[in-house]
């Protein structure tokens, strides 16, 4: 594979693009010590068009991020909190009849919003949890007969934490297989735990998310998805997207291998992470990257695999591994 014959013709000026995200990471960094690679990733889920799942113990700051994203995008910006006894007209809205005019009129409810926060997604039963079904797929709602879409620019960024389980329910297989990517978000280092407790204490530089102004305009932001459809990603690349999705499928470790739509995923998350990356055109190196998170979610492994230590993470890492990458 010859990526510079390729591409020698029409390549994007990524220039403003750049300079837009690296504004857009710095400001997150005044804000947020370390995680910079769980940036990245969401930065790339947001550029690819998709939702993301932020997992990780309390305090490591997954609705921090989230809200900071959300301001520094200069679009309508909702939070459902939620919890064991919310309901879907809660999440969704509700009709109600209006005594004037004599007519039912449809109120809105959060996840009406450009970018919505679902903190702590798995508190909510199975039912609340069906309400997502269609607007993380379809981004419309249906609602006693009536359709509303939702903007171009919509996208759900969902937390949950993996280890406190009273009140809690396990995300059902479809609603996981609508997140590109689910993220761990791990503790920080000693070096960044350091510098976390020194800007605490001196206070002067913490940065209160209120007096955050947002960098990306929609419009902008809507520019730059634009440009993930332009990136050159080699006939081959494609083949091994394929093969990795292939031995999901196949291996002895996996109950339930990949989707179609999770190949389509790789693609996208591929595409968006090498536009991050200052170039338009995608490297094995780049599917190699975003594949652990584009598919740790979506498999079940099997009861041996598991009872012998393995995570979905570990399993994927080693399918990728035995797929040759492409020269």
């Amino acid at each position: 594979m010859n990526i510079d014959e390729n591409m020698s013709e029409n390549r994007l000026d990524l220039t403003l693009f750049t300079t837009k995200m690296q504004a857009l990471k710095d400001r997150i960094a005044s804000v947020l010590v370390g995680q910079e690679q769980t940036v990245d990733l969401v930065l790339t889920t947001i550029l690819a068009n998709g939702h993301v799942l932020l997992e990780g113990v309390p305090g490591v700051a997954k609705t921090l991020l989230a809200r900071l994203v959300s301001r520094l995008i200069d679009a309508d910006f909702s939070r459902v909190q939620f919890t064991p006894d919310l309901m879907p007209s809660d999440v969704l809205g509700t009709t109600v009849f209006n005594l004037k005019t004599g007519d039912f009129n449809f109120h809105r409810g959060p996840i009406f919003a450009n970018m919505v926060l679902v903190d702590e997604i798995n508190r909510a039963p199975a039912k609340t949890q069906a309400a997502l079904f269609e607007v993380m797929e379809e981004r419309q709602v249906s609602i006693d007969g009536s359709t509303f879409p939702m903007s171009e620019l919509y996208t759900i960024l969902a937390t949950q934490n993996p280890v406190e389980q009273e009140g809690t329910y396990k995300l059902p297989e479809a609603q996981l297989d609508r997140f590109l990517m689910k993220i761990t978000m791990g503790y920080p280092s000693l070096e960044e735990e350091i510098d976390i407790l020194e800007r605490h204490h001196a206070h002067a530089s913490l940065v209160k998310l209120e007096d955050v102004k947002p960098v990306l305009t929609k419009a902008e932001l809507l520019s730059m998805r634009s440009l993930v459809e332009q990136v050159f990603v080699d006939r081959t690349l494609l083949r091994y997207i394929a093969l990795i999705i292939q031995q999901t499928r196949t291996s002895k470790a996996v109950y339930l291998g990949a989707s179609p739509r999770a190949s389509v995923a790789l693609l996208q998350a591929s595409k968006a992470y090498a536009l991050l990356q200052g170039r338009d055109f995608v490297t094995p190196e780049d599917i190699k990257f975003v594949a652990p998170y584009v598919l740790q979610h979506r498999l079940i492994l099997t009861a041996e695999a598991e009872m012998e230590g393995y995570s979905p993470v570990k399993v994927t890492q080693r399918l990728i591994d035995k797929v040759e990458v492409p020269q």
